[in-house]
């Protein structure tokens, strides 16, 4: 049925809303931690690939499983959640408004956030919790570290409830207008974030906490994995979503042109909320104790994902082709050539882009079952993630960064910053490919990740990994240079750049776009396709997990320098 059938939003228009100083700093309070989380994180990655060259030790004690931990945690969770929910904040601001009580709720969650990553950071730094961003059982950290994790957690879903609470308050107010697509995004996205993390709270207040507490001699170590990674792979579409919103509602509006289709945009999320969550078994295609058939449902799939991921894909080409052919650009790749290469908000982002195709054939590669026991535990795995998560993910949120910051502290996006903006996207992409690439190599030799150095007993096959692991602190020296070079940057956006406006980037839709049917915003018919799935995904084999579990295991706490 073509979609020119299908019932319709009214085509209403809606003034944009002004961001007051109080709701930016509200917003910005988010950004904040997540930039002293870059420096602090990146920090610690310089002093692991230093380690991991056999040539540098680290002082007063520090262990290297301390600053792994440390690094992973504040990056991979602190970081990204911090700067996710300020930018969409910012968005449902701005495109739906926020109110005065639902501020008061926002700066809850915040503090809820921040108090929680305060806990886990110190039982991390004073050496209390080494085990790992995963904190796989039956490695044990302070109960406080998990009790922080929790609080985090809680946090993001106070966020959840103010985001859709704007949503809903908006449409009662405008019932036949369609959502403001980015506001959909957002709703989307906080919709599988507070999905998924039910598994990861689960596993932390029924298991972690009671066990790190002595309340439980054992943990069922398969159930605990299970629950991670029920969580841990949604949790990577919760870092991608945003930037997807970058790229669909953005980019667009910097680049001079217009979102290609505001029904694929969607779609492309919904199929997102879909494949996202019922995929974690891919994780464990060595982990014993899992029927195998259940595993090859869920590697089917994954792959679904990939439906989606090339949906956006062909929006983006799409667009930069018809902007650059309507500004009269000739030739096969004249649009191509003329895209705006010198402005940083689009540079920037338009680099995570391109990362995203190695990233996401690596991606294919570690969850097909064959080539996942040639890479799986090795340090491939750790350049995969960083070609994802601090490539594509992090470029594009230094790209958001350029125009939100100013647009939120009323000072203006100079030449100088764009210069040294570029040079920042630059220094990040040699640095990430120089690291990533000698972490793809030396894994597919068999290097292990997750490990400090080690000559293991002088076999040939450790001396081969001696030269990767040299490069890894050479591009991991690279990047941190990046780091400053951002953390300058941002200070120079907040306090020193020149008074001024900056836009709130959105595009609009092609004039000629088919209109979005109202079926879009289905939200229960969607949601309850989420839950079949996961139930089909998962029942059977969790029962499987909890009826035929082994004795559990007690606690390991001195393993790794707890």
């Amino acid at each position: 049925m073509a979609l020119a059938n299908l019932q319709t939003f009214e085509d209403i228009s809606t003034e944009s809303i002004v961001i007051t100083k109080t709701d930016s700093k509200l917003y910005l309070s988010f950004i904040y931690v997540a930039i002293i989380s870059l420096f602090l994180g990146g920090l610690m990655g310089l002093l692991q690939v230093l380690v991991r060259t056999g040539e540098f030790t680290l002082p007063f004690g520090i262990g290297y499983y301390q600053i792994l931990t440390f690094h992973g945690v504040v990056l991979a969770l602190v970081l990204t959640t911090f700067f996710i929910i300020g930018f969409q904040f910012a968005l449902m601001g701005k495109t739906v408004g926020i109110s005065e009580k639902q501020r008061k709720f926002a700066w809850l969650a915040f503090w809820v956030m921040t108090i929680g990553t305060s806990m886990t950071a110190v039982t991390i730094l004073i050496g209390k919790a080494n085990v790992l961003y995963t904190f796989y059982a039956p490695l044990k950290a302070h109960p406080l570290f998990y009790i922080g994790l929790a609080l985090v957690v809680v946090g993001t879903w106070i966020a959840a409830i103010v985001n859709w609470r704007q949503l809903f308050v908006w449409k009662k107010q405008i019932p036949n207008q369609k959502s403001p697509l980015l506001a959909f995004m957002v709703t989307i996205n906080m919709i599988m974030w507070v999905i998924a993390s039910l598994g990861v709270a689960v596993a932390v207040l029924v298991q972690f906490i009671p066990w790190s507490l002595g309340f439980a001699e054992t943990i069922n170590v398969l159930l605990s994995r299970t629950l991670f990674w029920y969580f841990g792979h949604p949790l990577v579409y919760f870092w991608l979503l945003p930037a997807y919103m970058a790229w669909y509602a953005i980019i667009p509006k910097i680049i001079g042109g217009k979102l290609f289709s505001d029904s694929l945009a969607r779609l492309s999320f919904i199929l997102f909320l879909f494949f996202s969550i019922p995929v974690g078994f891919h994780h464990q295609l060595t982990e014993p104790g899992i029927d195998p058939t259940w595993k090859f449902i869920q590697v089917v799939l994954t792959f679904m994902v990939i439906i989606p991921s090339l949906m956006t894909a062909f929006s983006m080409f799409a667009t930069f082709e018809i902007t650059g052919r309507k500004k009269g650009h000739k030739g096969l790749f004249g649009w191509f050539k003329n895209l705006p290469w010198q402005d940083v908000r689009f540079f920037a982002p338009f680099v995570g882009m391109l990362a995203f195709i190695p990233g996401g054939i690596g991606g294919i590669i570690n969850a097909s079952h064959q080539m996942n026991t040639v890479v799986h535990n090795t340090i491939w795995v750790t350049g995969h993630f960083h070609l994802t998560v601090a490539t594509t993910v992090l470029l594009t949120f230094f790209g958001i960064a350029y125009w939100l910051i100013p647009h939120l502290t009323g000072r203006k996006l100079t030449r100088k910053i764009h210069r040294l903006g570029i040079y920042q996207t630059v220094v990040w992409a040699i640095g990430m490919t120089i690291m990533s690439g000698a972490m793809h190599i030396q894994g597919l030799l068999g290097g292990p990740r997750r490990s400090s150095y080690s000559e293991y007993g002088g076999s040939e096959q450790a001396v081969d990994w001696g030269a990767y692991q040299m490069a890894q602190a050479v591009g991991g020296t690279i990047l941190f240079i990046g780091i400053i070079l951002m953390v300058y940057i941002f200070i120079y956006l907040v306090f020193f750049a020149p008074e001024g406006n900056e836009e709130f980037p959105i595009a609009e839709e092609e004039n000629h776009a088919p209109a979005t049917p109202k079926w879009m915003e289905n939200w229960k018919l969607w949601i309850g396709i989420t839950i079949a799935l996961i139930l089909f995904a998962y029942t059977i084999p969790v029962v499987d997990i909890i009826q035929n579990a082994p004795p559990g295991s007690p606690p390991f706490d001195a393993i790794i320098g707890n």
